[in-house]
């Protein structure tokens, strides 16, 4: 190995990838009301790309670290992703999308946790520059949320399916450029990863990042619905998911300095505490321009210093030749089943008590997640690894 590897194929994977979500996240839900879905059925279609991460990055994992071998997986679940979502525009049915979508989220959820094991072992001398590489999915996400707004603006959601499978098309490009990246052979430890699971810290961290993510789930869904109906425009909206992002970009690129001065823990602490003041902001002022786009930059908080930290936590905790599946268990834990959770509750919350309601529900949760943090993730843990 190197000493310094070459980090520019894993950066260009993630912007890729992310530009893809900044398209999707943000318009898709926009889409769905446009076919006259109802709002359940909203959320359970929005629901899919996160039900995929409780089961695909597991499977995925596991055979990535049962095989020894990531960059062919990554390469096969995009393309096979970019396929089956092919078949998404050509039927307005509900079954057809529901179909269509869940097939291609389940390769699409493969990936990512694979770069990010990939990325986590080969930036571990120098934790910083996972940052510096994980901002140009950051970067990504926010050029289609800008782009896309004005784009959807001029040529009607109708053609948004199209341009979704674009950049799927443009992840398994960016796929075939990853390198392999070879764990650590099993007899370098004999910490069980079932061991490791059982540990406090470890059960405090995937419950922490379960919770943030429940709360975020309907903010995935609805947040661009509720800015509809607060009278915002498309690009208005897609500027406003883009000064989440911009923020979150600015707090990758710190991230090597906050990380020299607070711990692992302190930062996610810090996470789940400011993503809490997001959610009461947006539960009770949304409609206030000043007010929703202050609430946007403590997205910094929300996805870039729990991102960061999370990963972090998950490569200290978890020995190297279970990385991968390290990985994918924070994605199921908080992507998956807590975003999954957070979405299916929001889509029965809205029709009762829209903004004020559904989010006011993601500030209590994640405050729980606050006391998660503080009693069982204060202090650094004595494990590590690699």
């Amino acid at each position: 190995m190197p000493a310094v590897a070459d980090l520019r194929p894993f950066a260009a994977f993630y912007f890729s990838y992310f530009a893809f979500q900044g398209l999707f996240g943000p318009f898709w839900g926009l889409y769905l009301e446009s076919l006259s879905f109802s709002t359940v059925q909203i959320s359970v279609l929005m629901a899919l790309s996160t039900l995929a991460r409780i089961v695909a990055p597991g499977l995925w994992g596991w055979l990535a670290d049962r095989r020894g071998r990531r960059r062919s997986i990554i390469l096969s679940t995009s393309l096979l992703s970019a396929l089956a979502f092919a078949f998404v525009g050509l039927d307005n049915g509900f079954w057809w999308v529901f179909v269509s979508l869940a097939v291609s989220h389940f390769f699409w959820a493969a990936a990512l946790p694979l770069v990010e094991a990939s990325t986590a072992h080969l930036t571990r001398a120098t934790p910083g520059r996972y940052s510096r590489v994980r901002v140009w999915g950051s970067i990504g996400f926010v050029t289609l949320s800008l782009v896309g707004g004005a784009l959807l603006e001029l040529l009607g959601l109708a053609n948004l399916p199209w341009a979704v499978l674009a950049l799927l098309l443009l992840i398994a490009l960016a796929a075939w450029f990853v390198p392999e990246v070879h764990a650590a052979p099993r007899s370098t430890s004999r910490q069980s990863i079932a061991g490791t699971l059982r540990r406090p810290q470890v059960l405090a961290l995937f419950a922490c990042c379960f919770l943030l993510a429940f709360g975020m789930g309907p903010y995935y869904t609805f947040y661009s619905i509720g800015l509809q109906q607060a009278g915002y425009g498309k690009s208005a909206i897609g500027w406003l998911w883009s000064v989440g992002v911009i923020c979150e970009i600015g707090v990758f690129l710190l991230m090597p300095r906050l990380m020299a001065r607070f711990t692992l823990e302190q930062l996610m602490l810090a996470s789940l505490l400011v993503t809490a003041l997001r959610f009461v902001l947006i539960a009770l002022l949304l409609a206030q321009p000043a007010v929703a786009v202050f609430a946007q930059t403590l997205h910094a908080f929300t996805f870039g210093v729990h991102h960061a930290a999370a990963v972090g936590l998950i490569h200290r905790y978890f020995a190297e030749q279970h990385q991968a599946r390290g990985q994918g268990l924070y994605v199921i834990a908080s992507f998956g089943i807590g975003g999954s959770a957070g979405g299916l509750l929001g889509g029965v919350l809205w029709p009762y008590g829209g903004v004020t309601l559904t989010f006011a529900v993601s500030a209590v949760v994640t405050f729980i997640g606050v006391l998660v943090s503080w009693r069982w993730l204060r202090t650094p843990s004595a494990m590590t690894h690699g």
